[in-house]
């Protein structure tokens, strides 16, 4: 499972690099980005006789995600929570929508069809339109909570990096040799490792 932010998200040769490879993901995405209704079908437009054949096409012209949420309307999505914080649980409400991916460089297959994504927007119950978008290859059955639980995993990823740097001196190394560096950043992920040990398996209370 690959999760990344919106610098990968909007980065189309990236997720072609994916979808060849074949990990699982949910990547953060821009508004902007442009994607095929659920039930786009690709058209054959017929053969002159003259040059190549033509390729397979959509009739209509793809719209941006911003605009997909919104046509599918805030009362089609549901309050989800992701996770428990310190205080409280961690919820909103969020729409997901089934989309085919447009933009510059998608990959339809041989008929020109373009494989279904998820698309997950988060709207708040105070915001006139949605603040986060995300982009997901995962399969149509998995469940909404699960989704948005993945979408959201990249808070930990932020706290373990600042970790990494600011607690066990990540940033820290000044040397200018290939092996120092690696020395250094094996070390740190090695501590790490054992952090994250500890907080996972917490030794039992001792004995008054």
């Amino acid at each position: 499972m690959l999760v990344a932010d919106t610098g990968y998200g909007a980065n189309a040769e990236f997720r072609r690099g994916l979808e060849e490879r074949g990990p699982a993901y949910v990547l953060q995405a821009k508004a902007e980005m442009t994607a095929h209704g659920e039930a786009a079908e690709p058209h054959q437009p017929a053969y002159s006789g003259l040059g190549p054949r033509p390729l397979p096409r959509n009739r209509t012209r793809p719209v941006s995600l911003r605009d997909h949420v919104l046509a599918a309307g805030r009362s089609q999505g549901r309050t989800l929570t992701w996770r428990r914080g310190s205080k409280a649980a961690m919820s909103s409400h969020f729409v997901l929508v089934r989309v085919r991916l447009a933009g510059r460089r998608p990959k339809p297959a041989a008929d020109g069809t373009i494989p279904l994504s998820w698309l997950i927007a988060q709207w708040p119950e105070d915001a006139n339109e949605p603040v986060q978008y995300w982009i997901s290859n995962l399969p149509a059955d998995i469940p909404a909570r699960d989704l948005v639980r993945i979408a959201k995993l990249r808070w930990r990823i932020e706290h373990d990096y600042r970790e990494l740097k600011t607690a066990l001196g990540l940033d820290h190394f000044e040397g200018r040799s290939f092996t120092g560096w690696h020395r250094h950043v094996a070390l740190v992920t090695a501590a790490h490792l054992f952090l994250t040990e500890q907080r996972r398996n917490p030794k039992a209370p001792a004995r008054a």
